[in-house]
């Protein structure tokens, strides 16, 4: 009976450090990263980029870049009067361009002057 109670709490243990999360070099890298403040709206209704629906974008040195991390809808309605598919807003992101996107690790949008 010891011994089944042994095996067990092994195997709840093994299974516990198997469900840890590991923390990824490039996210701590990430958060030392320099924010920056970009141009975001509309991929496509903005800034002219080839898609099937409305997604978020960033204009960065004039280079507009599909954005992962965040999405058009998590920062109010993109077809209101002030909404990413009709207004080219300005946001303080941080993050890096990965194979034509950016990878977004924060993203901030700055209220309008």
């Amino acid at each position: 009976m010891k011994k089944l109670i042994t095996l067990v709490f092994f195997a709840c243990f093994a299974i516990a450090v198997q469900a840890q999360e590991k923390v990824k070099k490039e996210t701590v890298v990430a958060s030392k990263q320099k924010p920056q403040v970009v141009e975001t709206a509309c991929g496509e209704c903005k800034f002219g980029l080839e898609g099937k629906e409305c997604d978020l974008a960033v204009r960065i040195n004039g280079h507009a870049y599909f954005v992962d991390g965040t999405s058009i809808d998590d920062h109010g309605d993109a077809h209101a009067k002030d909404g990413f598919c009709n207004k080219i807003r300005k946001a303080e992101v941080t993050g890096k361009v990965v194979d034509g996107r950016f990878k977004a690790t924060s993203f901030k949008l700055l209220k309008d002057k």
